[in-house]
């Protein structure tokens, strides 16, 4: 089984690389370099594959467009930032989608329990596992809703698990300014995490 995967990964190269012009070539170079990280980062925000895949490709759909397939100066930083955004606006999405479905809903009983804070699911049971899960993208959709100075250093500091220097590189600010940043959006993001329980 692994052996026809590196086959048919050898292949995929093989293929991509006659594909791709000369002067494009760059392009695949940076997926390779930065991919996992960036698909890491991907789905500590998103998390699930699906919503992955589509911001992986926009990103470096992105990064193929940019300004007429020129490569950016900063690679790293401009495709950690651009799948920052296609990330952020992808929740932004699910949250009003959330809230156009809240609204359909109505003002059924499980419905009430959940927005009065009532309901209390048994410990192992898979309401609290949809409990978590809903923890999970309630946190995210917050993080979507922080400025974008503090939003990009927490994405980049607890996701995607960049030093405080790299993010420094990327933003174009102090690692001190980084640290500054980071711990006003966990502030803010306690206060409205409490809100939400």
């Amino acid at each position: 089984m692994f052996g026809k995967t590196v086959s048919y990964g050898v292949l995929w190269d093989f293929a991509v690389s006659e594909a791709v012009s000369e002067d494009q070539r760059w392009i695949l170079s940076t997926m390779q370099k930065h991919g996992q990280e960036i698909v890491t980062m991907l789905w500590r925000i998103l998390g699930n594959e699906q919503d992955v895949c589509d911001a992986y490709q926009d990103t470096f759909l992105q990064l193929a467009h940019y300004e007429g397939g020129q490569k950016p100066e900063h690679v790293k930083a401009y495709i950690f930032r651009a799948a920052n955004n296609v990330a952020i606006s992808m929740l932004r999405r699910r949250i009003a989608q959330r809230k156009r479905m809240s609204t359909a809903i109505g003002t059924g009983k499980h419905a009430a329990e959940w927005r009065s804070g009532e309901y209390r699911p048994l410990a192992g049971s898979p309401a609290k596992e949809l409990d978590s899960k809903y923890l999970q993208e309630t946190l995210r959709c917050c993080i979507a809703q922080l400025p974008e100075h503090l939003r990009n250093v927490i994405t980049l500091r607890d996701l995607a698990e960049l030093s405080y220097a790299q993010i420094g590189r990327i933003l174009g600010i102090s690692a001190g300014t980084a640290r500054v940043y980071r711990c006003k959006a966990l502030q803010i993001l306690v206060i409205w995490m409490e809100k939400e329980e």
